[in-house]
């Protein structure tokens, strides 16, 4: 620890973000990183733990508790405190592969977990992490380093997500000849159409890595959708192994059964991102082949990020107005006593989009309005969607609800009387998450499905009911965070190598030791 008093005497700072009103404007990355010796006093507040739980990475209360990865961020962070910040990349990069991707959109469990943070503002590890892999793209300290030899042993990995990216990347690096098959038109699954361009830069941040990962030997194969272009059964004729890291991809309709459920206007949001993004590439939406919110009185059912990037993406396409619902209780402002350190905090926050959301938008006037300046509704319920003649989506009917009082053997909540209202819509935007991956892979390869429709392989192993077969990411775990996905896909790329070699040099993430079964 380069300075024992740094967390005493030095104020967190974190990303400086360009001017909301402005900003919706584009479509460029909202952050900017702050000066390099803002940064390093921000690394002198580690407090270099006896027990440092920030990258401890697991689960408690079924949500991360530190970095799923175990980066070694008391290294990095005094590593930058000292200048050495070349050093420092290659620790970060000892336990990620993508710390670009994880430095933007995880929502930091690490800084969760820090023992800063019990009493005063956590150390801001995301903003340093971030700043770190930049500065070494920027000075050309990473390059391409492919294998020195060949094992001679084929892998396919199914989708190019972050859990297929960093199977693949690790799994060439043991040598072995690695293809990524992916159905979608570029690399990158989530990363490059489920996060818009403004959160994550797709060609300045994301192409480059993929750019790199070809460079050092990985074949990527786009538009190859695995049990429709290509059987499975040909997978297991050509490769020695497979890795089935195709995400969770099915949406929740919870509203499958709610009346106007069929009106034109209503989407899934991840339908609406992915169309968006692809059209920005393909032609800065010049070519119109996306669903747009210009002109519309848009509502997101939904809270979480996919959410907050609904509303950012609606309000630069120039949306009328906008607001979104949850059916859950607003959290509170501080740790709940049933929420202890080193928990993920369960708080309220305001993310980009709603931050964006208030700078265009007044919110106050609205009936019944919780938070001032803010376009979230919490504690509501969709009841109706409402339809014009011509079948077009005019407004949506709620209800209020009041969770702390549970109805007996029924719904958690009960509805509040004469809370009915009628909002003015024309697009509703569903951000409910996911219900596990689609299974026709699964089914022409015979892998067993959990009970929730998740690939079943134990988290450690990641091995199938059938031999060379492993899963990893959300496809096995359901729908979690991008950290958790390399997680996964580092640590199965150490289960497959093992079992092609019958023993690995990779890193294993939780320091385990698996032995061939193959």
């Amino acid at each position: 620890m380069g300075n024992p008093r740094g967390f005493m005497t030095v104020d967190r700072k974190t990303f400086s973000e360009r001017d909301p009103a402005a900003r919706i404007g584009d479509w460029n990355e909202f952050h900017v990183d702050l000066p390099i010796v803002d940064l390093q006093q921000q690394g002198s507040r580690c407090m270099d733990c006896g027990v440092p739980f920030c990258h401890t990475g697991d689960l408690m209360a079924n949500m991360a508790a530190g970095c799923p990865v175990h980066n070694l961020i008391p290294e990095w962070n005094d590593l930058v405190y000292r200048g050495h910040w070349r050093e420092a990349l290659d620790r970060l990069h000892a336990t990620n592969n993508f710390p670009e991707f994880t430095g933007r959109v995880c929502p930091a469990p690490c800084e969760g977990s820090c023992v800063l943070g019990i009493h005063e503002p956590p150390v801001t590890i995301k903003q340093i992490e971030c700043s770190i892999v930049d500065r070494g793209w920027e000075e050309g300290w990473i390059v391409p380093q492919p294998p020195i030899s060949r094992t001679g042993k084929r892998v396919a990995v199914v989708g190019s997500g972050p859990a297929g990216l960093a199977c693949a990347a690790q799994l060439n690096t043991a040598g072995h000849e690695v293809t990524v098959f992916e159905r979608a038109d570029r690399i990158g699954g989530l990363l490059m159409y489920g996060i818009p361009n403004m959160k994550l830069d797709k060609e300045k941040v994301v192409q480059r890595r993929v750019d790199l990962l070809a460079a050092e030997g990985v074949i990527f194969k786009t538009g190859v959708e695995i049990g429709r272009d290509l059987p499975a059964s040909q997978l297991q004729q050509e490769f020695d192994a497979i890795a089935l890291c195709v995400g969770s991809t099915r949406p929740n309709d919870f509203f499958a059964k709610t009346p106007g459920r069929n009106l034109f206007g209503i989407h899934f949001a991840m339908d609406f991102l992915t169309y968006n993004t692809r059209s920005l590439l393909d032609s800065h939406h010049a070519d119109g082949h996306y669903i747009s919110a210009k002109d519309k009185d848009v509502i997101v059912i939904g809270g979480g990020d996919t959410g907050t990037d609904c509303i950012g993406t609606s309000l630069r396409h120039g949306c009328r107005s906008l607001v979104t619902f949850e059916i859950v209780p607003q959290p509170p402002l501080e740790r709940a006593a049933n929420n202890p350190w080193p928990q993920w905090p369960r708080v309220l926050r305001k993310d980009y989009g709603h931050v964006e959301a208030a700078a265009r938008f007044d919110y106050d006037h609205l009936p019944g309005k919780q938070l001032p300046g803010d376009p979230r509704e919490f504690s509501v319920q969709t009841v109706e969607f409402l339809g014009d003649d011509a079948g077009n989506l005019r407004g949506v009917k709620t209800v209020r609800v009041d969770w702390s009082r549970p109805q007996p053997g029924g719904a958690p909540f009960t509805v509040i009387e004469g809370s009915e209202q009628e909002w003015p819509c024309q697009m509703v935007l569903m951000a409910l998450g996911f219900g596990g991956p689609e299974p026709s892979v699964a089914g022409q390869l015979g892998v067993d499905v959990d009970k929730r429709s998740n690939f079943s392989a134990e988290y450690g192993r990641y091995a199938t009911n059938v031999a060379g077969v492993f899963a990893a990411g959300d496809c096995r775990r359901g729908q979690s965070l991008v950290v958790w996905a390399i997680n996964e896909g580092r640590e199965a790329a150490h289960a497959i190598d093992t079992w092609l070699m019958g023993a690995s040099d990779l890193p294993t993430v939780r320091g385990k030791q698996l032995v061939a079964h193959g």
